[in-house]
């Protein structure tokens, strides 16, 4: 039977609230919603949603690589955009990491994020591979 397993990376920012980076169960890996932010917690990419994507790609990254997994594990992705418009400048940044793979996406826009001046937030689901 799987167990849960907490997957924390210490190089990524301190969690802002009760979560870990990522919850493992079985061969799932479930990433929480990964920003723009340094070790520190501090923004990363100024004003440029496309730097922010990057950065928060990168994060994503991270755990992905502590999980033994890659981007091409990726099974599904929520992107939360405080402006929808914003989806232009993000996808070839998307393109850059994910390659030829295309995870199941899901693309909300909302009012604000929890850090001021975030303009994005991902979070996933990975496959582990065996």
């Amino acid at each position: 039977m799987p167990r849960k397993e907490e997957i924390r990376v210490d190089h990524l920012n301190p969690p802002i609230s009760h979560y870990t980076d990522a919850t493992r169960f079985g061969d799932l890996l479930f990433i929480s919603g990964c920003g723009p932010l340094d070790s520190e917690g501090n923004l990363v990419g100024g004003d440029d949603v496309a730097a922010q994507a990057r950065a928060t790609l990168e994060n994503i990254g991270a755990i992905l690589d502590a999980a033994g997994a890659t981007f091409a594990d990726v099974l599904k992705v929520i992107v939360y955009l405080t402006d929808i418009g914003d989806r232009a400048a993000i996808n070839p940044v998307r393109q850059e990491f994910f390659g030829d793979e295309r995870p199941c996406s899901t693309l909300i826009g909302i009012n604000e994020l929890v850090v001021p001046g975030m303009k994005v937030e991902i979070e996933a689901i990975a496959g582990i591979p065996s």
